[in-house]
């Protein structure tokens, strides 16, 4: 079976997620994303409670925000304010806390940041022993969660969007907190035990409300898991605790996808190579690129590059580390996600110039090196 590639996609006021790649890729493509914080100062947005249980009213925000996105940045081409669908969006709902709301745990919102789980709440190990992920499937949240989608249905047809899912072990760090790597060592049945629930969750749900977007005629069916947590863990201990139930994720999807955060995923690259149909897979700037080019070539690869550093650095240190990505791991995505409210839109513009160019073969490695800026 041909692998099917994903791309890097950062929906307004979400967390980075993943879409559909269609062949039209750049060779060096940009997907950039910003905090809620920057629509907050720059839109007036609210991103309370409403703006993620209200899809009229978030629909009516994120009209604001890709017209603002649009008027700063007219040259990106996905936000087309002629292309209203994105709007009616599951997209950036929960931020990344969508499973642990299955499992019943409160979400604290703010008006400038996305939402939070309430601090001090983990599961026990008598209430992870008695977890069922039928009755948590059955649970409220997932009926209000539907009643959203029937609401976009109703009004505008088409439910545009990707929900967050996370990994396994990112959720079970979730709902367990630091326990669970005690767990993995002391507690290894329990621990499988509760991954296989977080597993059967994050599919069936994910299955239930994919199938829902495609009755209204929007094409999905992946899913991608968030290994955030994966460098707390060693190779071996992925390899026996996370491995198994991402491959069963892959296994169940028309496409899959591995995100890894800015993290070197150089230990863990063997295991990776060893899932099915893995279309995407993103990784940290000190990841080996050319290994990773050379292991995983039919797959959408991406690089995340750091936020802090885009307003930081020197324009000279960003252009040589544009280089190093096209020379060593082109076709790519570059990841430039969160980017804060302080940053400057002259920088943003930079940024997409040099990549833009080095993408149609503007810059040259000796170039980038001896621009004087």
């Amino acid at each position: 079976m041909p692998v099917l590639q994903l791309r890097h996609h950062i929906p307004m006021g979400g967390t980075g997620s993943r879409e559909l790649a269609d062949g039209t890729e750049s060779p060096m493509r940009v997907s950039l994303g910003f905090e809620p914080a920057w629509y907050h100062r720059c839109c007036e947005v609210d991103f309370s409670e409403r703006w993620h249980t209200d899809p009229v009213y978030r629909y009516e925000c994120l009209k604001k925000m890709k017209a603002e996105l649009a008027k700063r940045f007219p040259m990106v081409d996905y936000w087309d304010n002629t292309n209203q669908e994105d709007l009616a969006t599951v997209s950036g709902c929960y931020g990344i806390y969508v499973i642990p709301a299955v499992f019943g745990f409160s979400l604290r919102y703010a008006a400038d940041r996305w939402p939070l789980l309430e601090p001090g709440r983990h599961l026990s190990i008598d209430e992870v022993e008695r977890l069922d992920a039928k009755t948590l499937i059955e649970g409220p949240f997932v009926e209000e969660l539907f009643n959203q989608m029937e609401i976009i249905a109703a009004h505008w047809g088409k439910i545009h969007g990707y929900l967050h899912f996370q990994g396994v072990l990112n959720n079970a760090f979730h709902l367990r907190g630091q326990e669970i790597f005690l767990d993995m060592l002391e507690r290894p049945e329990l621990t499988h035990h509760f991954f296989g629930i977080i597993c059967d969750v994050m599919i069936e749900l994910a299955c239930k409300v994919q199938a829902r977007q495609r009755q209204t005629g929007f094409a999905i069916d992946f899913l991608t898991v968030s290994n955030c947590t994966v460098n707390m863990i060693s190779p071996e201990m992925y390899r026996e605790f996370v491995f198994p139930y991402d491959r069963k994720i892959a296994q169940r999807f028309e496409r899959f996808g591995v995100h890894t955060c800015n993290w070197n995923i150089d230990p863990y690259i063997d295991a990776f190579h060893e899932l099915p149909r893995l279309g995407y897979l993103d990784m940290g700037m000190d990841s080996n690129l050319p290994r990773v080019k050379e292991t995983f070539p039919d797959a959408r690869r991406a690089v995340m590059y750091w936020p802090t550093k885009l307003v930081d650095a020197p324009l000279s240190e960003i252009q040589e580390d544009m280089a190093k990505v096209y020379r060593e791991l082109a076709p790519c995505d570059v990841a430039m996600a969160d980017m804060q409210a302080a940053t400057p839109d002259a920088r943003v513009i930079e940024f997409l110039d040099i990549c833009r160019a080095l993408a149609s073969g503007g810059v040259t490695e000796e170039s980038t090196s001896t621009k004087n800026v």
